[in-house]
C-alpha cells in the first residue's frame, strides 16, 4: 500500500487532497516537521498559486501521522526520509495548486457563508449537535494553527471539490455494458498446486557456516542504546469531576469510537481522566528532569535497548537517534507515566557470532533452497503438463467466488485474478507461498445480465475517473508546470 501511494501520489486527487482534513479527529502529536525560512515563505508554485512553507509543513505532519498510524507508532524521521515523505507532501500540494489555478481561471470560488456552514456542520466541532467555538479554538491551539490558515485550507478543499464536481462524469450504460461483457468470460482450467510442504530443503552446519562467513554483514546485532530512566507517575494525581468535565468539553474531539462517532463524557471518562492527569503531571515531570540534570535525583533504571524498542515511544526514539552520548532528553508520557531519558552510550551494530546468527542463516538458506525447488518442480510439471495428474476446475470468472482445492479462499481469488490478467493458455502462477501450474482447457462467454451491469457501475465509474484524472493532470502539467524553489522537492 505504501509503495502504491508513493508511486501514484500525484494522482490521488480523491484521497490525498482530503489528507489535510483526515486527522481532525486525532489529537495533535507534534512530530514530523520541516521548516524552510518563515512560515509564509514560498517553497514552490504552480500556475498562480504559491505553495507556502506553512502549508507544506502542515501536509507533511498529516502524512507523517497517517504513516505512523499504519506502522502502529513505529514510524520515525529516518523512515520518512527514506520514503521521500517530504516530496510526497510537496507533490500533493503541487497537484492541489494546479487544480486551484484551473478553478481560478474559471472563476470557481467558495463564499464565506459556504465555508462557515461547512465548518459548523463538522461533527468534530459540535457539542450536543451544535457548533462549539470553544472546541474549535482548542483544536486550533492544539494544532498550533491560526484560524485564517485553517480556514484557507478548508476553502481550498471546498473549491477543488466544487471544481471536480463540475467535471464529474459517471459512466454511461454502454460503458458499463462493455465492462460487464469483459467480466462475463469464464475459463475451465486443469491445474496442479506445488506446495513447499511437499519439498524437503535441508541445510548442513557446514553450509550455514560458509554462508555466514561470506555474508557476516547481513547478520548484525541491532544498534543498542545504554539509557538511564527516571519515571514520574501521574496515576495518584487528584482530579475533580468538575476538572474532568471542563477538560472533556475542551478536548471532546479527541474521544471517538472505531466508527469515528464522538464518545459521551461517561464513555470517555477513563481516557479523559488519564489524559488530564498526564497534563497536570507535566509540571512534576519537568521538576524531576531538572533535579536529574542537577544531580539532585538519580535514575531509577539502567537499560540497554535496541533501537525502536516498543518500551519507548517513536517520538522518543527519534530524539534519541539524533542525540549524542550524555544528552538528557525532556520527559515524555508513556501510559500514565512520564519518562526522562539520559543517553549514556550508543552500542553500534556488529556482526553476530556464528552460533547467534545460525538460526537466521539456516532459515534464509532453507527459504532460498525451497524457492529454487519450487520453481524447478513447477517447470518440470509445466513441461510435462499433458502427462500430469491434474485437478479440473469448474468454470471460473472474476464475478464469481470459487474456492479451488487445495487452495484457500484468498489464494483462489488471487489465482483467478492472475489467470485473467494473463494471455497465456498455460503457465505458472505464483501465490503467496505456493505455485500453481495450469492450462486452460475451455473458455466461454456468458451473457451479461442487467444485475451484473448494475453491480459494476461503481467499478466503471472508478475506471473512468482514473482515466479522466490522468488526462486532466497531463493537461495541467503542460498548462501549469510546477516550480520548486527548494532543492530536493
Amino acid at each position: 500500500m505504501i509503495t502504491w501511494m508513493q508511486r501514484h501520489n500525484r494522482y490521488l486527487v480523491w484521497t490525498i487532497w482530503v489528507a489535510t482534513i483526515a486527522f481532525i479527529g486525532a489529537g495533535f502529536v507534534g512530530w514530523g516537521s520541516y521548516k524552510y525560512g518563515s512560515k509564509a515563505s514560498a517553497v514552490g508554485k504552480a500556475g498562480d498559486v504559491e505553495i507556502t512553507n506553512e502549508r507544506l509543513n502542515f501536509t507533511y505532519q498529516n502524512l507523517y501521522e497517517r504513516y505512523n498510524e499504519m506502522f502502529k507508532g513505529k514510524f520515525d524521521e529516518e523512515q520518512a526520509k527514506k520514503m521521500g515523505l517530504l516530496k510526497q507532501a510537496f507533490d500533493s500540494l503541487a497537484s492541489q495548486a494546479q487544480l486551484l489555478s484551473l478553478a481560478h481561471k474559471y472563476g470557481i470560488t467558495v463564499s464565506d457563508k459556504e465555508l462557515a456552514d461547512y465548518i459548523a456542520s463538522m461533527p468534530i466541532f459540535q457539542q450536543n449537535g451544535v457548533f462549539s467555538k470553544s472546541i474549535y479554538r482548542t483544536y486550533l491551539q492544539n494544532r498550533r494553527l491560526k484560524s485564517a490558515t485553517f480556514e484557507s485550507i478548508l476553502a481550498d478543499e471546498l473549491t477543488i471539490k466544487k471544481l471536480l464536481g463540475l467535471m464529474e462524469s459517471p459512466s454511461v450504460p454502454f460503458e458499463r455494458e462493455a465492462i460487464a461483457s469483459a467480466l462475463s468470460v469464464s475459463d475451465k482450467v486443469a491445474y496442479k498446486v506445488i506446495d513447499p510442504a511437499q519439498l524437503s530443503a535441508t541445510v548442513s552446519d557446514e553450509e550455514a557456516r560458509k554462508a555466514w562467513e561470506e555474508s557476516k554483514d547481513q547478520y548484525m546485532t541491532p544498534r543498542r542504546y545504554a539509557l538511564s530512566l527516571l519515571w514520574t507517575d501521574t496515576a495518584d494525581i487528584n482530579v475533580t469531576d468538575e476538572e474532568i468535565q471542563s477538560f472533556y468539553d475542551q478536548n471532546s474531539f479527541n474521544y471517538v469510537n472505531a466508527d469515528g462517532k464522538q464518545l459521551t463524557l461517561e464513555e470517555a471518562r477513563p481516557a479523559a481522566t488519564r489524559d488530564l492527569k498526564i497534563k497536570k503531571g507535566k509540571k512534576q515531570a519537568l521538576l524531576d528532569y531538572i533535579a536529574l540534570k542537577k544531580g539532585e535525583k538519580k535514575p531509577q533504571e539502567q537499560v540497554k535497548l535496541a533501537q525502536n524498542d516498543p518500551r519507548l515511544p517513536a517520538e522518543m526514539w527519534s530524539a534519541i537517534a539524533q542525540s549524542d552520548s550524555g544528552t538528557l532528553l525532556k520527559p515524555k508520557p508513556i501510559g500514565d507515566r512520564y519518562v526522562t531519558v539520559k543517553l549514556e552510550a550508543v552500542v553500534e551494530p556488529e556482526p553476530m557470532p556464528f552460533e547467534q546468527a545460525k538460526p537466521a542463516v539456516i532459515a534464509q538458506l532453507k527459504k532460498s533452497k525451497t524457492e529454487t525447488l519450487l520453481e524447478e518442480e513447477a517447470k518440470r510439471v509445466l513441461d510435462n503438463i499433458d502427462n500430469e495428474d491434474l485437478v479440473t476446475s469448474p468454470y471460473v470468472s472474476l464475478t464469481q467466488k470459487t474456492t479451488l482445492f487445495p487452495l484457500n479462499e484468498m489464494e483462489s481469488l488471487q489465482f483467478v485474478q492472475k489467470l485473467f490478467t494473463s494471455s497465456a493458455k498455460k503457465g505458472i502462477i505464483t501465490l503467496s507461498s505456493r505455485l500453481v501450474v495450469y492450462k486452460v482447457i475451455d473458455q466461454k462467454m456468458d451473457t451479461s445480465d442487467a444485475n451484473l451491469t448494475q453491480q459494476i457501475a461503481g467499478e466503471a465509474d472508478q475506471i473512468k475517473r482514473h482515466v479522466f484524472e490522468r488526462a486532466l493532470f497531463k493537461q495541467l502539467n503542460e498548462q501549469y508546470p510546477v516550480k520548486a524553489y527548494v532543492k530536493g522537492l
